[in-house]
C-alpha cells in the first residue's frame, strides 16, 4: 500500500450569505487506495479532534450512482479522471507533495449552501415539470410486452445513465443545463412509454429549466467532457428538435 502526503485548498463557506475564503490544510500518510470522499472524511476527523468545523460536502451512496456528490478539483468537476464520478475518483491519481485546490459546483442557480455543499433543487423541479410517465400501467407488465428496437433501447439507456450531478452546469460558461433537461426529455422521447406526454414534457422541461434561469449552449462541449456518465450533447440537439416540433406542429 502506497501512501501520500498532500496539501489541499478548500473552499470554506459558513452559509450562503457569508463571503467564502480558500483555507489551507495538510494531510500525511492518506492511502492511494482511499476514495476522494474517504480523504476528505479524514481531513473531517483531523478538524474535528482539532475542535473545528469540520468541511460540509454532498455524498450518499458513494458508488457512482445517486448523483449526490460534486465538486470542482483542480478545475475539473469531479477532477481529473474521465468518466469518474468525485465519489469514485482515488488518491492513486494524484503524488506525494501535490496542492489540490477544492471549490464547490459554481453556477448563478447552483446557489451556495455551506462549504462544498450547493443548491440543486432546480434539477428537481425540472424533472418535476414533465421527467416522468404518468399512465396507468395496472399490473407489471412483462419485460418484453412492449418490443423496443435495439438501437433505440441502447439510445434510451445512454440518456437515462445521467444522474444529474451537475457537472455540466458548473462546466458550461453559460452555467447551461441543457445537457441534463436533453438526456431526461431524449430518454423518454426513444421509447413508447413516453409517447403520450412527448410533446407537452418537452415544451414544460424546457420552460422550467429557462425558468430557473439556467443559461443556453453555445456547444462549448466541456459539458459532455466532465459529464461522470458520459452524456452526449446529440442528446441536446435531441431535446431542441423535440422543442421545435412540439411548439410548431402541436
Amino acid at each position: 500500500m502506497s501512501e501520500i502526503d498532500i496539501s489541499l485548498e478548500i473552499w470554506r463557506q459558513k452559509d450562503s450569505l457569508a463571503s467564502g475564503v480558500f483555507e489551507t490544510y495538510s494531510l500525511q500518510r492518506i492511502s492511494t487506495d482511499m476514495s476522494f470522499l474517504e480523504m476528505l472524511d479524514v481531513l473531517n476527523e483531523q478538524l474535528t479532534r482539532e475542535g473545528k468545523d469540520p468541511v460540509a460536502f454532498d455524498h450518499d451512496c458513494r458508488e457512482g450512482i445517486c448523483g449526490m456528490c460534486g465538486a470542482v478539483v483542480n478545475g475539473i468537476a469531479h477532477g481529473p479522471e474521465p468518466e469518474t464520478t468525485l465519489c469514485q475518483l482515488h488518491m492513486r491519481h494524484f503524488k506525494s507533495g501535490d496542492t489540490i485546490v477544492i471549490e464547490p459546483f459554481r453556477s448563478r442557480v447552483f446557489l451556495p449552501i455551506k462549504d462544498l455543499m450547493v443548491d440543486r433543487s432546480g434539477f428537481d423541479r425540472i424533472i418535476q415539470a414533465g421527467g416522468y410517465v404518468s399512465v396507468n400501467t395496472g399490473g407489471t407488465p412483462d419485460a418484453n410486452a412492449i418490443p423496443v428496437p435495439s438501437t433505440t433501447a441502447e439510445l434510451a439507456m445512454d440518456a437515462a445513465a445521467c444522474i444529474g450531478c451537475g457537472a455540466c452546469v458548473a462546466s458550461c460558461p453559460n452555467g447551461a443545463a441543457m445537457l441534463f433537461t436533453g438526456a431526461k426529455i431524449a430518454q423518454l422521447s426513444l421509447l413508447p412509454q413516453g409517447q403520450q406526454e412527448r410533446k407537452e414534457r418537452a415544451l414544460s422541461m424546457v420552460a422550467a429549466m429557462d425558468n430557473e434561469g439556467f443559461g443556453n449552449c453555445t456547444n462549448e462541449r466541456e459539458c459532455e467532457t466532465v459529464c461522470p456518465k458520459g452524456i452526449s450533447i446529440r442528446n441536446i440537439a435531441r431535446m431542441n428538435s423535440e422543442y421545435f416540433k412540439a411548439s410548431f406542429f402541436s
